[in-house]
């Protein structure tokens, strides 16, 4: 498949998890229309088909790839679809992401065993994949999705135990990261966002309110796979957003 000739991505091959919704879906959208071949994962492949659909309408290149990023046969089976369309991957976005907002004496251990997986478990699984990918291609950036729910010191809220553990966790993770990769020239950056206005938000906090979109939080995104954030690897950029 040819890229647009122009764009701030052009001729690069990008994955995007979580791509059926919110701030995935806008990722990718942002990315393609930037002139990359995106492939856009998640487990709603009624939901991918469309959003890939949109993107190949306005003149963009895209691949939908039902994905479960908890299951490591899954995560494999995505790199190697992309790599065979479009080549080994240049940027990954980590934007899966789960919650359940239950009551930390209620929890089930299937409750947390669930979302520690999709949210720290698959950034595990697609991270290494990455790094499987970009290390003999010389580089590669990777941006995780943390939250403001996993920053020290920030409010937290009743229910979200296994939420904001999985993301003090995901932070570490592309701490450490940054760390193996520069040698590699591996870019991994956090972001911590606070209030997106998303469907997980209003399932997490339902009294926030959202301090941007997942449009203008996608154009974020774009910068910090850009040159211009190269010396910000081992970051986690932590964004108060205001209403």
């Amino acid at each position: 498949m040819a890229a647009k000739s122009q764009g701030m991505l052009a001729g690069k091959t990008v994955i995007v998890t979580g791509a059926s919704r919110g701030i995935g879906r806008a990722a990718a959208a942002l990315f393609a229309a930037e002139g990359a071949w995106v492939a856009l994962a998640a487990r709603d492949e009624a939901a991918l088909a469309a959003n890939a659909q949109a993107i190949t309408t306005t003149g963009g290149q895209a691949l939908a790839v039902p994905c479960d990023v908890a299951d490591e046969v899954s995560v494999q089976a995505l790199f190697a679809r992309v790599a065979d369309a479009f080549g080994p991957v240049d940027i990954l976005v980590n934007s899966a992401g789960t919650l359940v907002n239950v009551p930390f004496v209620e929890m089930t251990v299937a409750q947390w065993d669930h979302v520690l997986g999709v949210n720290l478990r698959g950034t595990f699984l697609c991270c290494r994949e990455a790094f499987r990918a970009m290390i003999p291609r010389g580089g590669g950036i990777i941006v995780n999705l943390s939250s403001l729910s996993g920053v020290r010191g920030v409010e937290k809220f009743p229910g979200l135990s296994a939420y904001n553990s999985s993301k003090f966790g995901v932070a570490g993770l592309s701490e450490l990261l940054a760390v193996e990769g520069r040698p590699h020239n591996i870019r991994v950056i956090a972001v911590s966002p606070g209030a997106v206005d998303t469907e997980m938000l209003r399932a997490a906090a339902p009294h926030l309110k959202a301090g941007m979109t997942p449009d203008e939080f996608a154009r974020i995104l774009l910068f910090l796979v850009g040159p211009d954030a190269r010396p910000l690897s081992g970051t986690n950029l932590e964004i108060f957003s205001n209403a």
